[in-house]
C-alpha cells in the first residue's frame, strides 16, 4: 500500500513553526558553548576540565529543575508553563552575555539551565498532546530542523561575532532573537489544558513518584540516559579537536557548521517522513549504525583537508538526526495522557543529568598539556560513545515492542 502522509491543519503548521523557533533559540544557547571553547578557554584562562564543568553545569541544573517541576507539569496550562520557563531562560542567557569571569559564567549557566532545561520537555508534551502517533515522525523531523538551523545560522553567526568581538556576543544575539519568539507564543499559541482533567486527583510529589516508579516508563528513562550520554561525550570538545588536531583554522569553523546545518535542514523532514513510513525503530537502528561508524572515523581524524572534515560532519549528522527524530517520535508513545507532562519532565531530567555527567567525564578523559597543542585521548571518548550507542539500540528495541503493543490494544 502506498504511503500517504496525513496533511497538517493551518494551526498545526503554526504550532510546528513556533516550537521549532523556540527550540532553535534554546538549542543555539546550549550548542554554541561547545564551539566557543576555542575562544572561551583562552579568553577566561581556563583548563579543559573547567570548560567541561561549564558545559555540564547547564545540563545538571536543567536535570534538577526538570525533576523538581515534573510533578506539577500536568497541573497547569502548558502554554503558561512554557512562557514562564522561556522568560527565565532569556534572563539567564542575558546573564551569560554580561559575565566577565569563570565564576560568573558558571552561575549564569546554572540559572539558564534551571529554566532552559524544562522547555524541551514542555515542548514535546505539547507535540504529543497535539499530534497523533502516526505523524509524530514528520513533526519531529520539522522540529529537529532547529538543531540544523542552529548550525546554519546560530552557531556560525555566533562564532563570527565571537571572532570579531568576544565570546559574550553570541549570548546577546540569542537574547535578541528569543524575545520576539516569546511574544508570538504569548499572543498566538492556544492554551493546552487536556492534561488538567485529573487535576483535582493529583498531588505534585505523589504524581511525580507514581510516574517515576511506573515500570512501563522506566525503560524509557534508562534509554534516554544512555542516548544523552552518547551524544554529550564528544560534543564539548569537537571544535577544539578540529582546530588543534585536524588543523582546521578557527575562521573555517563557521563554514563547517553552516554546510553541515544546511544539509541537515534539507534532510530533516525527509528523515521524519521515512520514520513514519518505515517505522521508528528501523530508522533508529539505521541512524545508530551510521553514527557508530562515523564517530569512530571522526574521533580518529588527523590533519585533513577541509572537504574531508565537511563530508565527515555531514554524514555523522545524518546518523545523529535519524536517531534523534526516530527516538523522540518513538518514546513519545510511552506515557499515558494523564502522565505525559510528568513523564517528559523526568525524561528531560534524565537526559540532562546523563549529558552533564558525560560532559564532565569527557573533560576528565581528554587533556591538552600545552595551550593550542593537540588534545589527547579524544578517540577514547569515541570508543565509549560507540559502546553506549550499542546499549541504547538494544534498549530502544524493547521500547519499540512496548509501544507497538500499546497501540494495538488502543486500536482493538
Amino acid at each position: 500500500m502506498k504511503y500517504l502522509p496525513i496533511p497538517f491543519t493551518s494551526y498545526e503548521k503554526f504550532t510546528i513553526i513556533v516550537l521549532s523557533l523556540l527550540q532553535f533559540t534554546v538549542v543555539v544557547d546550549f550548542m554554541v558553548l561547545s564551539p566557543l571553547g576555542a575562544f572561551l578557554m583562552p579568553g577566561l584562562g581556563i583548563t579543559t576540565s573547567q570548560f567541561g564543568i561549564v558545559v555540564s553545569v547547564y545540563a545538571i541544573s536543567a536535570g534538577a529543575s526538570g525533576l523538581l517541576t515534573a510533578g506539577f507539569a500536568d497541573m497547569f496550562d502548558r502554554k503558561k508553563t512554557l512562557l514562564f520557563f522561556y522568560t527565565g531562560f532569556i534572563i539567564g542567557t542575558l546573564f551569560c552575555g554580561i559575565a566577565d569571569s569563570y565564576q560568573q559564567l558558571l552561575l549564569a549557566r546554572v540559572f539558564t539551565g534551571i529554566f532552559g532545561g524544562v522547555i524541551g520537555s514542555v515542548s514535546y508534551a505539547i507535540i504529543a498532546d497535539t499530534f497523533k502517533m502516526e505523524v509524530r515522525g514528520r513533526v519531529m523531523g520539522f522540529v529537529q530542523i532547529s538543531f540544523a538551523a542552529s548550525q546554519v545560522l546560530g552557531i556560525p553567526i555566533g562564532l563570527y561575532l565571537a571572532s570579531k568581538s568576544d565570546w559574550h556576543a553570541p549570548f546577546k544575539m540569542i537574547v535578541f532573537a528569543s524575545v520576539p519568539v516569546g511574544i508570538i507564543i504569548l499572543l498566538k499559541l492556544k492554551p493546552i489544558t487536556d492534561c488538567l482533567v485529573d487535576k483535582q486527583e493529583k498531588k505534585a510529589f505523589k504524581h511525580l513518584w507514581a510516574t517515576a516508579s511506573n515500570p512501563d516508563y522506566q525503560l524509557g528513562f534508562i534509554a534516554t540516559m544512555l542516548f544523552a550520554a552518547g551524544g554529550f561525550m564528544i560534543m564539548p570538545f569537537s571544535s577544539t579537536f578540529m582546530v588543534n588536531n585536524v588543523l582546521i583554522p578557527e575562521s573555517s569553523l563557521p563554514l563547517i557548521f553552516c554546510i553541515t546545518g544546511l544539509f541537515s535542514i534539507a534532510t530533516g523532514p525527509f528523515l521524519g517522513r521515512l520514520t513514519d513510513k518505515f517505522g521508528k525503530y528501523r530508522m533508529f537502528l539505521f541512524g545508530s549504525l551510521l553514527s557508530m561508524v562515523m564517530v569512530y572515523i571522526y574521533t580518529n581524524l588527523g590533519p585533513n583537508p577541509m572537504w574531508v572534515v565537511v563530508l565527515t560532519n555531514v554524514v555523522l549528522w545524518v546518523g545523529i538526526s535519524s536517531r534523534m527524530i526516530s527516538s523522540s517520535a518513538l518514546t513519545s508513545g510511552i506515557p499515558e495522557v494523564r502522565d505525559r507532562g510528568a513523564y517528559m519532565g523526568i525524561n528531560s531530567s534524565m537526559q540532562h543529568f546523563s549529558g552533564g555527567i558525560a560532559s564532565f567525564l569527557s573533560g576528565l578523559i581528554v587533556s591538552q598539556p600545552i595551550k593550542s597543542s593537540p588534545i589527547l585521548f579524544f578517540n577514547v571518548v569515541g570508543y565509549i560513545t560507540i559502546i553506549i550507542m550499542i546499549l541504547t539500540t538494544i534498549m530502544m528495541f524493547f521500547i519499540d515492542r512496548q509501544v507497538s503493543a500499546k497501540l494495538q490494544i488502543a486500536r482493538a
